[in-house]
């Protein structure tokens, strides 16, 4: 599809629904665009892409991209869902941008992952294990003085003068 016509076909899709932003469009057929090419490096057949295929090609593509701020750059957009992703394509796909199989439906593009999970975790610090504590074995001379104010365990000395 030409430039200016899918630009055309997007902004009446926005018009219509107004739930994700314009960019949300461009991004998602980039990242499909992403997808395919990926898919044709792994294997040379030229095949569809299946809606947890694109969920994945989306999530590398967002991670690139935007990094840690994938997550707040798609709230933006107001996709905050891989559902959201299913909805955005099935819209291009209603308006003949995009293509589909007899069995592709919304319902592929479901909770694959969430986005704390695809773009928040892979930068949070790995945890660091607790260091073992070692107990210390207590000093029975210390608990004498404490409880005296004296040491009473050793043994007393006379002075020279006695």
């Amino acid at each position: 599809m030409q430039k200016n016509n899918f630009e055309q076909v997007i902004q009446e899709i926005v018009r219509r629904d107004r739930r994700f932003d314009l960019t949300a469009y461009h991004f998602v057929r980039d990242a499909l665009d992403f997808t395919i090419k990926a898919q044709k490096k792994a294997s040379a057949a030229n095949r569809h892409v299946t809606g947890p295929e694109l969920l994945e090609g989306i999530r590398q593509f967002t991670l690139r991209e935007f990094g840690p701020m994938s997550k707040f750059v798609l709230n933006e957009w107001g996709v905050g869902s891989c559902h959201d992703f299913g909805q955005i394509v099935f819209n291009l796909v209603q308006h003949g941008v995009l293509g589909k199989s007899d069995s592709d439906k919304v319902e592929d593009f479901s909770e694959t992952y969430t986005f704390d999970e695809a773009f928040i975790k892979p930068f949070l610090p790995e945890p660091v294990p607790a260091p073992a504590r070692v107990r210390k074995k207590k000093n029975p001379t210390a608990r004498r003085i404490h409880k005296t104010g004296k040491n009473n365990s050793l043994p007393s000395q006379s002075s020279p003068a006695e």
